[in-house]
């Protein structure tokens, strides 16, 4: 039987339910509505839960879904941050990336399983509370993508780690386009660990709260996701790898721009227009983002993307790019820069200068 810890925050309204079944502590993200999209007080909930159930020896996993046949969690709540920048409050700008990535790295080296069920709609802050733990099941509905150039951000939440850390050039790729992929495409990519049906993932839970838990807590999780698994297939991505690892590899994003231009191939043509509509400086960003990324650990990946996030709410893309999609949702942006070449290079190292000592990410 689930019983419900923290009962004087946990009704019908809440936005995030915590349970406790058996040795299952369970996280239900609970916006349905609003595709279960993650705000500051989501945040600070869940941060406060973990920590608890840390210190608890009769929860031996974690578990996170999304509430809803929908959505795992689709991404920040934009438009809460959107409406404090319209009145200047830099508190909550500050407060909501500083302790969200915060909670990107506790998960990360969080002692117990824990296992996000990545059922629906995965994408931006959504990836942030799963991508980051050991376990991450995906399943016929999931939909994964790093949208955020689209609207004048970076992929943050840590993409800066994961994705050069796909095989090849496909990290930059999804990086950049902000493509939506599925299932097979994330178990190819490694952004998922296992794959099963939607109907099985009562079957995982129930496997989970009546496992023995004597050993290796992550050896028993593994092994009871290994029997509800399920294959996806051959991965799209697989089958145009070699363009995309031929097209990312420039060491520029004008040079990426030229070599989707010469590939000749529906590829290289569907994905310039994709880059095309994106914001020009934060496509510049993120491609140093994740250049850099690359050799650096979690902790000073997420200090980097912090002064990115810093920086980018004081420019005029990001709010422009959340009017264009979501508050007028014209879909017609008019970026700060007209096209990739006006973008100086001094400009884009701008946003990686360090923060004043007092302002910095401390992990």
């Amino acid at each position: 039987m689930s019983t419900v810890s923290n009962s004087s925050e946990n009704t019908a309204e809440a936005p995030v339910l915590f349970s406790q079944d058996g040795p299952v502590g369970r996280i239900l993200l609970n916006r349905p509505r609003a595709l279960n999209a993650l705000d500051l007080v989501m945040v600070d909930m869940m941060m406060a839960q973990l920590k608890s159930w840390e210190q608890d020896e009769t929860v031996k996993v974690v578990v996170i879904e999304g509430a809803g046949e929908k959505a795992f969690c689709a991404g920040g709540d934009i438009r809460g941050l959107y409406d404090a920048r319209q009145v200047d409050d830099e508190e909550v700008l500050d407060a909501f990336y500083r302790r969200e990535y915060h909670l990107n790295h506790y998960i990360a080296t969080y002692p117990k399983p824990y296992i996000a069920l990545m059922d629906g709609i995965t994408m931006g802050g959504g990836v942030g509370v799963s991508i980051h733990g050991r376990f991450r099941v995906v399943t016929e509905r999931t939909l994964f993508a790093m949208p955020e150039t689209g609207i004048g951000f970076f992929p943050d939440v840590g993409g800066g780690y994961f994705l050069p850390r796909c095989p090849g050039r496909i990290g930059m790729y999804l990086g950049l386009t902000g493509a939506r992929i599925k299932a097979a495409d994330c178990l190819y990519a490694g952004l998922a660990t296992h794959g099963a049906q939607s109907t099985e993932l009562d079957g995982i839970k129930d496997a989970l709260a009546s496992a023995a838990w004597d050993g290796d807590g992550f050896a028993i999780a593994e092994d009871i996701l290994k029997n509800h698994e399920t294959p996806f297939g051959v991965a799209p991505l697989s089958e145009v790898r070699h363009e995309v690892d031929h097209c990312f590899a420039g060491d520029s994003v004008v040079a990426i721009f030229e070599a989707l231009q010469n590939a000749a191939s529906a590829f290289g043509t569907e994905t310039l227009e994709a880059l095309s509509g994106k914001s020009p400086t934060a496509l510049c960003v993120s491609f140093e983002q994740i250049r850099q990324g690359g050799d650096m650990s979690l902790a000073e990946v997420l200090k980097m993307e912090y002064r990115l996030s810093q920086r980018m709410v004081c420019k005029p893309d990001l709010f422009e790019g959340v009017r264009a999609v979501i508050i007028d949702k014209d879909h017609a942006p008019k970026w700060q820069h007209g096209d990739i070449g006006q973008v100086d290079p001094r400009e884009v190292a701008e946003y990686f200068e360090m923060l004043p000592e007092d302002k910095e990410l401390n992990l």
